[in-house]
């Protein structure tokens, strides 16, 4: 009688009671590990020269939290003494847990703000372009997923080997279905080799206009200046013009000034002196290329032609250098006492207008 009563306390109320004790320690654990020793590790890494440790720390906050509590989990259920075919269960989920929880780790330090890059440029020298850090990122997931799910396949007892033999026998039809994106994949690829943009660039092509902001095995997504994000498939840029207003050196000034007729031709000359001279002259036009010349005879007005670039690129800059230009070009013109011209048309009549004769009383 007595061991019946102790069998039942002991299996009915005593383990349960562990189970819990021992699933809530760990829980309590995991939460003073991201509350106290996560910040300590940071504040030690934080004094070191570089910030990789930084990354990898909080890359792997969140997974080694979890680890804390699974750990604790998968002793609070060992203690249960399960039958063999139960505790293999039980086992294979915690090393498929452990699995999940280091490729999250790694998932998280793959990111494209990841230092990896950034520490690989410094320490071997190797220029990686910024194109490329979203690519190599996403590639680098895909593997650590792949290779995770196989490794937890075979853990369960399934045949990779067989599931990567049976894709063999799919592949024609897999690429026939998938044309548009293999496509795309090399279209992307073609982007990447030839590099006619990076992220951040500005860039003009017959589909859309704006900011590129990434682009993937797929696409390219381009922020345009209405700031709606427009995604391009990588084999519609691989094939079209593309222009990258984020490479030019210099931004051009041209355009008519047309003055009235009634100029003198000395003073349509000085005018046109003047003007080249300021050009040179001014600090913010590139002095190479400058062109002013008297154009043509147009219906209403006489054309001076200027034809100029700026230094800058940048466009509120190259605003305010063709402001300056077009207050000094006004300046010399009232100096000059030239007047700009504006439509107009003279009608001539061959036959004098009678003039109505009024009489008055």
């Amino acid at each position: 009688m007595i061991e019946q009563i102790l069998d039942f306390w002991y299996f009915h109320l005593f383990r349960p009671t562990r189970f819990v004790g021992i699933t809530f320690l760990f829980f309590m654990l995991s939460h003073f590990f991201n509350l106290y020793i996560y910040k300590l590790i940071v504040k030690m890494t934080d004094k070191t020269k570089t910030t990789l440790d930084t990354k990898i720390v909080t890359a792997f906050r969140k997974p080694v939290k979890n680890f804390i509590f699974f750990l604790g989990l998968f002793f609070a259920l060992r203690d249960l003494s399960l039958s063999k075919e139960y505790y293999d269960v039980v086992v294979k989920l915690f090393r498929s847990t452990v699995i999940i929880l280091i490729t999250s780790g790694f998932y998280n330090l793959s990111s494209t703000s990841s230092a990896l890059f950034t520490k690989l440029n410094e320490k071997l020298d190797f220029d990686i372009d910024r194109i490329l850090i979203p690519i190599i990122s996403k590639a680098i997931r895909f593997i650590l997923v792949a290779i995770s799910a196989s490794i937890i396949a075979q853990e369960w007892g399934y045949d990779v080997n067989g599931f990567v033999a049976g894709l063999g026998i799919g592949g024609l039809a897999f690429a026939l279905a998938a044309q548009d994106s293999l496509s795309n994949f090399f279209g992307g690829i073609v982007i990447i080799l030839d590099k006619p943009f990076s992220i951040g660039d500005w860039i003009l092509t017959p589909n859309v206009e704006g900011t590129v902001e990434d682009i993937n095995f797929r696409s390219t997504k381009v922020r345009t200046f209405a700031h709606a994000l427009v995604t391009v498939p990588n084999a519609t840029l691989a094939k079209n013009p593309i222009t990258n207003w984020s490479k030019m050196g210099r931004r051009r000034i041209s355009f008519n000034l047309g003055v009235t007729y009634t100029t003198p031709r000395e003073k349509l000359a000085t005018c046109v002196t003047r003007i080249d001279s300021m050009l040179k002259n001014h600090s913010d036009i590139h002095p190479e290329t400058i062109f002013v010349n008297f154009d043509s005879f147009n219906s209403s007005s006489l054309d001076i032609f200027i034809y100029c670039f700026t230094n800058t690129t940048v466009w509120g800059e190259f605003l305010k250098v063709k402001e300056d230009v077009n207050f000094k070009i006004m300046d010399i013109l009232e100096q000059e006492g030239v007047s700009v011209a504006f439509p107009s048309r003279s009608l001539y009549f061959e036959n004098p207008i009678p003039t109505a004769k009024v009489n008055i009383e």
